[in-house]
């Protein structure tokens, strides 16, 4: 054996002993994981996160997945020669476009998330499990409503997004079941809920997730995105903010634009039960882990 070789495995060992004290602070914690952006169109690195999935599962966390898919739904639309339109970042849903947003969210992307996270887990038989917010009633809704002023007139009109909805309920029992089985399974979740009169409803992606965290009482979520966090004015990576501190750096313009939404869905998980929202790039391979075993993380760590 070279003394290359030999040294990687004493320093694989020696960085195993120093994740010790985190494997055992998050041992049986539920942690949520928002899946989303650039990421998830890049083969290689789905896969990888779908193995890290699989080691946060055989390290004694349970792992809870929620997948956007907004721009695989964009793709479909324009093949069908739909445009897609989009008020306040919210995409207006018709009948149609509903239509193809389940196809992709539930179909093609949850499937093929707990696919992968299967494949990962094979030889000590961790499964994926895919489920939207209609299995079991786990996310009833109730229909978004946005008004805008009219530019003319000055007043407040209400603007119809079609089928978009927010969390009105969340029935964690079908989630409880498959964390609490003997058999070790990650929960997938599409974005996709269903309204008190069974109509289905497209959801924004991090609200699902903030809302599932909360509702589970989760001890971390994680907001994988195609930034390193929330940055300051000079772009450097801001490590911890507090709930003040993150509502302080929208109302200041410190976050712009995508990150406003991401701070907010952090804010009201920390306010629903979650200990902490953590803001992180999920291109780069094991974030997760750099983030839950380190002591420096990878992210913007959002906490009371």
């Amino acid at each position: 054996m070279s003394d290359k070789i030999e040294g990687q495995g004493w320093a694989t060992a020696k960085t195993l002993a120093e994740a010790l004290p985190y494997i055992q602070i998050y041992d049986r914690e539920t942690v949520v994981i928002k899946y989303g952006g650039h990421a998830m169109g890049e083969e290689e690195v789905a896969k990888l996160f779908a193995a890290d999935a699989v080691l946060l599962k055989m390290l004694g966390l349970h792992p809870v997945v929620v997948h956007g898919g907004g721009p695989q739904i964009s793709a479909w639309l324009s093949k069908a020669g739909v445009q897609s339109h989009f008020i306040d970042g919210l995409r207006v849903t018709d009948e149609a476009t509903m239509e193809v947003a389940e196809m992709v969210l539930s179909g093609a992307i949850n499937k093929e998330i707990a696919s992968w996270i299967t494949q990962a887990g094979a030889e000590a038989d961790v499964r994926g499990v895919g489920l939207s917010g209609k299995d079991a009633r786990l996310i009833v809704v109730e229909k978004v409503t946005r008004t805008k002023k009219d530019p003319n007139s000055d007043e407040e009109r209400i603007v119809d997004l079609g089928f978009v909805g927010e969390p009105k309920r969340i029935d964690t029992k079908i989630i409880q079941a498959l964390i609490g089985a003997e058999e070790d399974y990650i929960p997938v979740v599409a974005p996709i809920g269903v309204s008190e009169t069974g109509e289905t409803y497209n959801i924004n992606a991090d609200t699902v997730a903030g809302a599932l965290a909360g509702a589970l009482g989760a001890k971390r979520m994680l907001l994988l995105t195609d930034v390193a966090g929330v940055l300051d004015r000079n772009g450097e990576l801001i490590r911890q903010l507090t709930v003040a501190e993150a509502r302080a750096a929208i109302a200041d313009g410190v976050a712009t634009g995508g990150m406003i939404p991401k701070l907010e869905t952090a804010i009201h998980a920390v306010e629903s039960g979650v200990e902490a929202v953590v803001i992180l790039d999920g291109r780069r391979p094991h974030a997760m882990l750099v983030e839950l075993f380190t002591e420096h993380g990878a992210g913007t760590l959002i906490r009371r």
